[in-house]
């Protein structure tokens, strides 16, 4: 029998709708607009339970509602009680426009959706239920005695001895796969319909093609491991891991053992066999007309590109291989001896102490940028030319704008943060929270700075009200509009601006 985990929490919400407006005079250039969302008892709120939807405008948590019994908030309005919910749960859809979770009475349970609820279950499984990502449908799994099933909006699929992993939906929203498991085998079942039966299907496996036309796995018989596309085994070997479609979704790519060799399986075919292959390391290009990995042989290190083997080094950057937008260049990070530097195009840049993070190229492909730092030292390096150094770089921090002419990133100072963009230094703050923002147009840069025990929205240096904090960063809805969330006390507003 399947165990129900329940976390309480004590939570007790007063809804409140209000807004209210803040002029231009007080927040020059910008007029902003509060809606509050929830007021309810920080302190006491199990953040697990919080969610908020993609969009950054609607909160949903867990409750506590006398009696031990428990309820869902979705935006300040209380869900009827229950004995428990599941973890994981409440979730948002993908268009921010639905709820789902799965809740307890007694000993059973059930998934509700928008407030509905779905049949009762011995127990539901956990990371579900899932939305497809048109938002239309909802899967999860079920069990009754010790038997599983899938539900598919509502209608319930054969029954197995235990579904494994994770449901998965197409990017079309139009299929779903899962593995199921039967005795000692395990088959993947696409849309109610069963597969061969194997000993073993590889963890992250199935997947879509991006076109949804398409599905993949890596199966196991006995202590051999292959590769099934569309229910069509290929050649059996000692190991699989990087399974990936090519973006057209015509190509289909691993890596595979063969003894102590490993190689590259493009379409069937064998690509030269290594001492080892970079786990997960295989990239196509934007286009798919070029796929490249990281490969050794002895104990040098080395890119192949279309087959063709770069210049050797004594490392490769993991997860730094990158193809620009227009997918006519190639960049990633190597070392030799203890130094490191960026390669693009085959060309090897200057050496650093570190480079921390994957080179980022511009929108148009003309533009590459890295953090590098000597000693205690970092600077951004743009085009091979290095800009000012700092104490720090914010990780992950570095930004093109959309239209390819600005450059921003997070920086120290001592143990002050700002934001640098093209190149000038921009008012100092305790610290720089979350992501850069620019606007559709690039016309405007938006991010969250730390003061003393508060936070702000800054917009072209230009401070907004503070805030005790965030719960997401600006979201841009046009180029002179954005919002975000902000927590005021025990309440969480939403908070529209439009700048002037």
């Amino acid at each position: 029998m399947m165990k129900r985990i329940i976390f309480l929490c004590v939570v007790f919400p007063l809804v409140l709708i209000s807004v209210l407006s803040f002029a231009e005079g007080k927040y020059p250039g910008r007029d902003i607009s509060e809606k509050l969302i929830v007021q309810v008892d920080l302190s006491s709120l199990v953040q697990e339970s919080f969610t908020i939807s993609a969009d950054s405008k609607r909160v949903a948590y867990w409750a506590k509602s006398g009696n031990k019994k428990i309820v869902v908030v979705v935006d300040g309005k209380e869900g009827k009680k229950y004995d428990g919910i599941g973890k994981g749960t409440p979730i948002f859809s993908p268009e921010s426009k639905h709820v789902a979770y799965w809740a307890g009475v007694g000993n059973k349970c059930f998934v509700v959706v928008d407030g509905k609820e779905g049949k009762k279950y011995d127990g539901i499984g956990n990371g579900t239920p899932i939305f497809s990502p048109d938002s239309k449908h909802v899967a999860y799994w079920a069990g009754v005695g010790d038997k599983r099933f899938v539900v598919v909006d509502g209608k319930k699929e054969k029954q197995y001895d235990d579904i494994v992993g994770n449901l998965i939906f197409s990017p079309d929203s139009k299929h779903v796969v899962y593995i199921a498991q039967s005795g000692n085998k395990k088959l993947v079942v696409v849309n109610g319909k069963e597969e061969k039966q194997y000993d073993g299907i590889a963890k992250g496996t199935p997947i879509f093609s991006p076109d949804s036309k398409h599905v993949m796995y890596a199966a196991r018989s006995g202590n051999k491991w292959f590769v099934v596309v569309d229910g069509k085994e290929q050649k059996q070997y000692d190991g699989i891991n990087g399974l990936i479609f090519s973006p057209n979704s015509k190509c289909v790519t691993y890596v595979a053992r063969s003894g102590d060799k490993w190689f590259v399986v493009v379409d069937g075919k064998e690509v030269k066999q290594y001492d080892d292959i970079m786990q997960d390391a295989l990239i196509f290009s934007p286009n798919s007309k070029h796929m490249m990995y990281t490969a050794r042989s002895g104990n040098k290190w080395f890119v192949v590109v279309d087959g063709n083997e770069e210049k050797q080094y004594d490392g490769i950057g993991e997860g730094t291989l990158i193809f620009s937008p227009d997918s006519k260049h190639l960049a990633y990070e190597a070392k030799s001896g203890n130094k490191w530097f960026v390669v693009i195009d085959r060309k090897d840049e200057k050496q650093y102490d570190g480079i921390a993070g994957t080179p980022i190229f511009s929108p148009d492909s003309k533009h590459l940028a890295y953090e590098a730092g000597i000693g205690n030292k970092y600077f951004v390096v743009v085009d091979g030319k290095e800009e000012k150094q700092y104490d720090g770089i914010g990780k992950g921090s570095l930004i093109f704008s959309p239209d390819n002419k600005h450059l921003a990133y997070g920086a120290k100072s001592g143990n002050k943060w700002f934001v640098v963009i093209d190149r000038k230094d921009e008012k100092q703050y305790d610290g720089i929270v979350g992501n850069l923002v620019f606007s559709p147009d690039s016309k405007h840069m938006a991010y969250i700075a730390q003061s003393g025990n508060k936070k702000l929205v800054v917009v072209d240096g230009k401070e907004g009200k503070q805030y005790d904090n965030f719960e997401a960063e600006a979201i841009f809805d046009t180029s002179d509009n954005f919002h975000y969330l902000a927590i005021k006390g025990s309440s969480i507003y939403l908070v529209e601006e439009r700048i002037k």
